[in-house]
């Protein structure tokens, strides 16, 4: 949630993010507006309630008339304050729906939409293949994915990583878990079931709702990110940011419905339900959340070194932000047999955002509790054994492994079955 202070102090910048963001600034009104009913409610019960507890106060004193007086004045105030504190309540939860309404206030971010993104560089050089074959074919060769047992078992949009497959993930994975780790990160095997206001808190329930698959007989939700685990790790609770801020490195499988993405890249493992990633999560306070978001781009950009695959930095518009970030910087590597770069990686500053909503708190210089900033990004992740396969291809059907993975499958090329 944003900050209402903010809000109360600034609503025109609020409605700016909206306009950036092409929502609407209705949105803005309505938390101005439940944010003074609110007030004015919550004005109102304190002041019955203190009238209350005064004549209470005074009951024990009187006699005669004026104590039959205040014990009538009396059953009026507990009318009052009965339907005050209704009113009160009601008032409470009606700022919150509109307090989460509101999508966090973009800083940085360019205009526009989803194709209105900034390209800040271009890495490493495209490799000049004649005729490349796409990552399905190549994994279907190396026996390393199989879709078609995939859809027969789950569905569409399912498969198994088999052989070579699955030690080229498991090696991918371990080998950001490694750097993770040098980096001072806490590697964590996360929950991937969580409680709708883990879900709520990270702000996945909102416009992107429909990607995310709940078990209602639980009331559970499959986590489409580890960030969502991670971020409500400290939920409700003050954390110790004196030494610098606290990071994790979260491995789960993530699921994701993909709601809307029908007949979009239904070939190979590109747009499927299930995978698994190693995501980055970062607490730290508010005035750090800036160079903490270009660290974990720069984590980022090591682990595609180290798979040798050429990339580019997008910075992401405005318009295609998640409702909890307020920058986000994309990692897009370039995949040969469809001849442009897609996405492999995301980092986002959500600022004070998620820790509003979820309550993670830090102690000042003063000992004072303030919300913390968190910030996510994704270290390696399925999706990648695309450009490692495509662009490390050879003419003779072998696919060359990556020097930092070698030790993980133990060869240097992966070769057709026969």
């Amino acid at each position: 949630m944003i900050d209402l202070r903010l809000l109360r102090d600034d609503p025109e910048l609020i409605r700016a993010s909206q306009r950036l963001r092409g929502e609407s600034t209705d949105l803005v009104d309505d938390l101005l507006r439940a944010d003074e009913e609110r007030r004015a409610a919550t004005q109102r019960f304190e002041t019955v309630r203190a009238e209350q507890k005064s004549i209470g106060k005074e009951v024990a004193k009187a006699s005669g008339d004026e104590r039959a007086a205040l014990l009538a004045r009396t059953k009026e105030l507990a009318v009052e304050v009965k339907a005050a504190e209704a009113a009160a309540g009601e008032a409470d939860q009606a700022l919150r729906r509109a307090h989460l309404a509101v999508p966090n206030v973009t800083v940085g971010a360019p205009p526009g939409g989803e194709d209105d993104f900034v390209v800040l560089r271009e890495v490493g050089d495209k490799p000049r293949i004649a005729e490349p074959r796409d990552h399905l074919e190549i994994g279907e060769a190396l026996r390393a994915i199989d879709t078609e047992r995939g859809a027969k078992v789950s569905g569409s949009r399912f498969y198994f990583l088999t052989g070579v497959g699955a030690l080229l993930q498991l090696g991918m994975l371990q080998l950001a878990i490694q750097q993770a780790v040098e980096h001072g990160f806490t590697p964590s095997i996360t929950p991937t079931l969580v409680r709708p206001e883990s879900m709520e808190g990270t702000g996945f329930l909102g416009s992107h709702a429909s990607e995310v698959y709940r078990l209602e007989a639980d009331d559970l939700y499959l986590v489409g990110t580890s960030e969502v685990a991670l971020a409500a790790y400290h939920s409700n609770e003050i954390i110790d940011l004196n030494s610098g801020p606290a990071r994790f490195a979260g491995w789960s499988t993530c699921y994701r419905r993909e709601a809307g993405s029908h007949g979009k890249d239904v070939r190979g493992i590109l747009r499927v339900h299930q995978f698994d990633k190693v995501e980055m999560f970062s607490f730290c306070r508010p005035e750090e959340a800036e160079a903490e978001h270009l660290r974990l781009l720069a984590m980022e950009e090591e682990m595609l070194a180290k798979v040798e695959i050429p990339y580019r930095v997008i910075d992401v518009a405005a318009g295609d932000l998640g409702s909890s970030a307020v920058r986000k910087f994309d990692c897009e590597a370039w995949v040969p047999s469809q001849g442009r770069y897609r996405e492999v990686t995301s980092t986002s500053n959500c600022t004070t955002f998620q820790a509003r909503r979820l309550n993670v708190r830090y102690r000042d210089a003063d000992g004072k509790p303030q919300i913390a900033a968190t910030l996510n990004g994704t270290l390696a992740t399925t999706r990648w054994l695309i450009p490692i396969l495509e662009n490390h291809q050879q003419p003779d059907g072998s696919v060359r492994v990556p020097k930092a993975l070698q030790p993980f499958l133990g060869r240097e090329v992966l070769e057709p079955a026969r």
